[in-house]
C-alpha cells in the first residue's frame, strides 16, 4: 500500500489536489493556496461538466511552475462516501506521479480523511501472482490538515480496514491451481501467527470425520485436496459480546456431478469470498483492539468431479445429526456452512451469529451486481448490518424469509432438501441455513454476497477482480458493538 500521512502546511511541489463542491465551489483549505493557483482552478472549473460531483476529476498541467500539476477532485456533498469516491478518482488520475498533496478543507471532519484515504488505497490495488515483484506502491500522499494529531487515529483505522480488505481480495483472486483448502488454511494460520489475543486451529479430514462434519466432508470428498475447517478467534481481555462469523470457503466449484458449463466455472476461484471476508475482518478486529470477542469459522472444500464425489440424491448427515437430501451437487456451499453453523451454536454459544456466503446467483437478478442480500428474523440486527454496509461504502438490502417457502425444503428421505428447485433460490437457501441455527435463530443473519464479491471492471474504489466485499461492513458493525 502506498504511504499516506497527515501533515500541517506541507510543501506541494509536484501535484496539488484541491477538493471541489457541487457548483464548482473551491473549499477554503488548511493549506495556503496562492491566488494564481486558485484563479487557474476557477477557470478550469468554469469549463468543466458536473464539476464537484463525487468522483469527478479535472487535471491541469502547469509545467515549469509550482505545483507542476493541479488536480480538482469532486467530493459531492462532502460526506464520507463523497470523499471515498474522490480518493478513488484521484488514485487513478495520478498513477504517474511520485508524490501528491491533498489540501483538505479547514473544517474537514475525521470521516473526510477516512473516506479519502480508503478511496486512494482501495482503488490503487492490483493483484499480483506470487513471485511477481513488479508492483509499485503508488505516489506518496500527504493530506494537509490544520491539526495532524486529530486525524492520526482515524487514518490508522482506515489503513487497517483497507489492509484487511486487500488481504481478502488477494486470497479470493488467487488461482485455484494454487489455492486448495490446505493452502488457504495455511495462509490464514500464517496471517494469525504472532498476533496477541488471536488463536487459530485447523481441522483436517480425519478430525472432521471423527467429529461428524458430514457436509464439509461430502463436498470435499471428490477432490484429492481434502477439506479443512479453520477456527480463528480474537478474544480481548474484556468483552461482553461474542460474535461468530461463518464464511463459505469453496476454493473451486465445478458444480460436482451436477457440473457447471465452462463459463460458469471460469470465476469459481471466488467461491471462497465469504471465508476470506470473515477471516480478514477478524484479524483486523484484533489489530484495532475492538472490545468484542470474535470467532471466525471457515469451512474449506474443493467441489470436484470424481469417483468419490457426492451424488445428487445422496443423504448427508451434518454435524449435530440433521440430514440433508442433496439433489444438486452445485448447491454445495450451504452444506459446508450448515456444518459450521451447528458447530457455532452447540460448541461456541455466541451472542450473535452471522454468515457470509457466495451462495446463489439469484440475488443478482433481484439486486444487481453491487448489492448483497441480507436475511434475518432480527430487525435490529438486520438494520445495524445494513447501516454499517452503507457507512462502509458497500451495499446491502434486506430480503424476506418467506414462511410459505419453508415447505419447499421437505424431503421424503431426510430432514431437509438442500436445494429446492421451485424458484426464489436465494430465499430458500437462506431458509435452509436457518434450520441449522437452533437457539440462535433469532440472533442470526445471513448475507448472500455472490454478486458483489467480484467486479468485472474497475469501478470507484473497486479494482477489477475480487472486491473483498464484507470486510468493511463487518468491521463497521463490530466497532458499533
Amino acid at each position: 500500500m502506498q504511504p499516506i500521512r497527515v501533515a500541517a502546511q506541507p510543501s506541494a511541489e509536484r501535484t496539488l489536489v484541491l477538493p471541489v463542491l457541487p457548483g464548482a465551489i473551491l473549499s477554503e483549505t488548511a493549506l495556503s493556496i496562492s491566488d494564481d493557483v486558485r484563479a487557474e482552478a476557477a477557470a478550469l472549473l468554469a469549463e468543466a461538466t458536473d464539476a464537484g460531483a463525487a468522483g469527478t476529476v479535472q487535471v491541469l498541467a502547469r509545467p515549469l511552475r509550482t505545483p507542476v500539476s493541479l488536480v480538482l477532485a469532486g467530493v459531492g456533498s462532502g460526506d464520507e462516501a463523497g470523499w471515498r469516491a474522490a480518493g478513488a478518482a484521484v488514485s487513478r488520475a495520478v498513477t504517474a506521479e511520485t508524490s501528491i498533496t491533498v489540501a483538505m478543507p479547514a473544517d474537514a471532519g475525521q470521516e473526510a480523511v477516512r473516506g479519502l484515504a480508503e478511496g486512494l488505497w482501495l482503488a490503487g490495488y492490483t493483484f499480483r501472482m506470487p513471485g511477481d515483484d513488479s508492483a509499485t506502491a503508488g505516489p506518496e500522499v500527504t493530506i494537509a490538515v490544520d491539526d495532524p494529531d486529530r486525524y492520526a487515529a482515524i487514518l490508522e483505522t482506515a489503513r487497517v480496514t483497507v489492509e484487511a480488505t486487500l488481504f481478502a481480495r488477494d486470497l479470493t483472486n488467487m488461482p485455484s491451481s494454487i489455492k486448495g483448502p490446505d493452502w488457504l488454511a495455511n495462509e490464514i494460520s500464517a496471517a494469525a501467527t504472532g498476533r496477541p489475543g488471536v488463536t487459530v486451529s485447523v481441522r483436517e479430514p480425519d478430525q472432521l470425520a471423527a467429529e461428524g462434519f458430514g457436509g464439509i466432508l461430502a463436498v470435499g470428498g471428490g477432490s484429492v485436496r481434502g477439506p479443512r475447517l479453520v477456527e480463528l478467534s480474537w478474544q480481548p481481555p474484556t468483552s461482553r459480546t461474542h460474535v461468530v462469523l461463518v464464511g463459505k470457503g469453496i476454493t473451486f466449484d465445478t458444480g460436482g456431478i451436477s457440473i457447471k458449463p465452462v463459463d460458469g466455472m471460469k470465476l469459481m476461484r471466488k467461491d471462497m469470498g465469504g471465508a476470506a471476508a470473515i477471516v480478514a475482518a477478524t484479524l483486523a478486529a484484533a489489530e484495532l483492539q475492538l472490545p468484542v470477542r470474535v470467532t471466525a469459522l471457515a469451512p474449506l472444500a474443493e467441489n470436484m468431479v470424481s469417483g468419490s464425489a457426492f451424488r445428487p440424491g445422496d443423504v448427508v448427515r451434518h454435524y449435530g445429526g440433521l440430514t440433508s437430501e442433496s439433489t444438486n451437487s452445485d448447491a454445495e456451499g450451504r452444506l459446508v456452512v450448515a456444518d459450521a453453523l451447528v458447530y457455532a451454536v452447540r460448541r461456541l454459544a455466541p451472542d450473535l451469529l452471522i454468515d457470509l456466503a457466495t451462495l446463489t446467483g439469484a440475488n443478482a437478478i433481484a439486486l444487481g451486481r453491487r448489492t448483497a442480500a441480507v436475511y434475518s428474523d432480527n430487525d435490529a440486527l438486520a438494520d445495524a448490518v445494513i447501516s454499517a454496509a452503507g457507512e462502509a461504502g458497500e451495499q446491502a438490502w434486506r430480503m424476506p424469509l418467506t414462511a410459505d417457502y419453508v415447505e419447499y425444503l421437505g424431503s421424503d428421505i431426510a430432514d431437509l432438501l438442500s436445494y429446492a428447485d421451485r424458484g426464489a433460490s436465494s430465499v430458500t437457501a437462506a431458509l435452509y441455513l436457518r434450520e441449522f441455527t437452533g437457539d440462535l435463530r433469532d440472533r442470526w443473519l445471513h448475507v448472500d454476497m455472490s454478486a458483489p464479491s467480484w467486479a468485472d471492471a474497475a469501478d470507484g474504489d473497486l479494482s477489477k477482480g475480487a472486491t473483498g466485499w464484507g470486510v468493511r461492513t463487518l468491521l463497521r458493525w463490530l466497532a458499533s458493538l
